[in-house]
């Protein structure tokens, strides 16, 4: 009898091709733990805030610049000796230890548009492959695999938002087969039973059978490799309750999602952001737990450039969304790093959050500010990184970066490095047969953060 909790869910549909020629199936896990499959448990959350934050109320300011460009809220102290953050963040300037923040992040594209953030290339640089540039997540599946059977390695809790550009960009050249699994999207539906009880799944060979009907059919028509991945995680799912236990937080202690917070999903920011839910970041952390190596989400909507709050009726100021907004942010990004750290998961989770680009340093007539890619900022915890400090810095209006400038490219390297991924040797080939390096511009990984 096989033991379910060691059958991947490609391993499934290949039980019978590899049997032909030789291999059984223990065979075939002991060679995919000897090539490293599943054999690293790091993982990282990356959390898109949509639209772009105002980075000189939040991480950057400048109490010293003109009126026009400083805005009301005042610096304060953190745990860390000579790092102040605003008043807005007292939790997470009492974990300043923590935490790194980059202040001086540069090559930022100009729009609203997610793609910079979910794969690290500028989408207006050329040459871009056939195909498009997959996202971190979808690289990371296709190099390393599922770190456990009934996780699927990458896991998208994004919602969809009615603008596109928004939205992740996907798996571009690498296809289908590693895009994200979206529990909170079309992927649901995959893990419904139709026409096959629970009893029937309940015997497993009955469910070998089945498979292996299925791959003669499938390899009959030679349509083996185009079968649809989802359906493939869908048939490993359903032979575990990991990932559902994951998704379910009434399984979790109802004091720790209190101290997260939860919001309505129903409700999309500005219209068409993404919903402002806390319980995200903690269902990324029990998803991590349960054997994702990447798991993405979107948290809200950034855009202020003024005159509306958050339902879309007039409130004349950035500033009161940010009053709105930045407390929540403060209570469940700390919520985050406090439960990586007290789970023992903090030097193996990476945590990054960032958006599209900054915003105007001079505050607009509207009371706001607009779109500003000439600097940005990214919040980084875990992953065994050096934090309690600040990388780079910007001019006396958070305008230009003065000092130390960071690329997406050496962001996302830092990352490979985190799992394992050694982007200088690395590479994934297009569908042109070329060999694509992982990151942009030759960047390596940050050496403030990792040595």
């Amino acid at each position: 009898m096989f033991d379910r909790a060691h059958l991947s869910r490609r391993s499934f549909l290949k039980i019978g091709a590899f049997g032909a020629a030789g291999l059984t199936l223990p065979q075939l896990l002991r060679a995919e733990e000897a090539a490293g499959i599943r054999s690293s448990r790091k993982s990282v959350i990356l959390i898109y805030l949509v639209g772009g934050p105002p980075h000189q109320d939040m991480f950057d300011l400048k109490p010293d610049a003109p009126r026009e460009f400083r805005g009301p809220w005042n610096p304060i102290a953190t745990n860390v000796n000579g790092i102040q953050i605003g008043e807005a963040f007292p939790k997470l300037a009492g974990m300043m230890d923590k935490l790194a923040v980059v202040r001086s992040l540069v090559g930022n594209q100009a729009d609203h548009d997610a793609i910079q953030v979910f794969n690290g290339h500028h989408p207006r640089r050329q040459p871009t492959p056939s195909g498009g540039w997959p996202q971190f997540g979808s690289t990371v599946a296709r190099l390393q695999g599922a770190a456990d059977p009934a996780t699927p390695p990458f896991i998208s809790l994004c919602y969809t938002c009615t603008h596109g550009p928004y939205n992740e960009p996907g798996p571009g050249f690498l296809g289908t087969s590693f895009a994200p699994f979206r529990p909170m999207g079309p992927s649901r539906n995959d893990m419904l039973l139709r026409g096959v009880t629970v009893d029937r799944l309940a015997d497993r060979r009955t469910l070998l059978r089945s498979f292996d009907t299925m791959r003669r059919d499938v390899d009959a028509t030679g349509m083996l490799q185009g079968l649809d991945t989802f359906n493939q995680q869908a048939f490993g799912l359903l032979t575990s309750s990991r990932l559902a236990d994951a998704l379910d937080l009434s399984k979790e202690d109802p004091r720790i999602v209190a101290r997260y917070g939860t919001g309505n999903p129903t409700v999309m920011m500005d219209g068409n952001g993404a919903p402002r839910v806390p319980q995200s970041m903690l269902l990324a952390r029990r998803l991590v737990e349960a054997g994702a190596r990447v798991v993405t989400l979107n948290y809200s909507k950034w855009d202020w450039h003024g005159g509306l709050n958050a339902e879309g009726r007039a409130n004349n100021s950035i500033f009161l969304r940010e009053e709105e907004d930045f407390p929540i942010f403060d209570n469940c990004v700390s919520a985050l790093v406090e439960d990586l750290h007290v789970r023992g998961l903090s030097d193996d989770c990476s945590v990054i959050i960032m958006g599209e680009f900054g915003r105007t340093p001079r505050i607009s007539g509207q009371v706001g500010r607009d779109h500003w890619p000439q600097v940005n900022m990214a919040l980084l915890a875990g992953g065994g990184m050096r934090t309690g400090q600040v990388i780079g810095a910007t001019d006396r209006i958070a305008g230009e970066a003065v000092s130390r400038p960071v690329t997406f490219g050496e962001l996302y390297a830092t990352l490979y490095h985190n799992l394992g991924i050694d982007v200088n040797s690395t590479t994934i080939t297009d569908l042109g047969g070329r060999p694509q390096y992982l990151v942009e511009g030759n960047a390596v990984p940050m050496r403030e953060l990792v040595g």
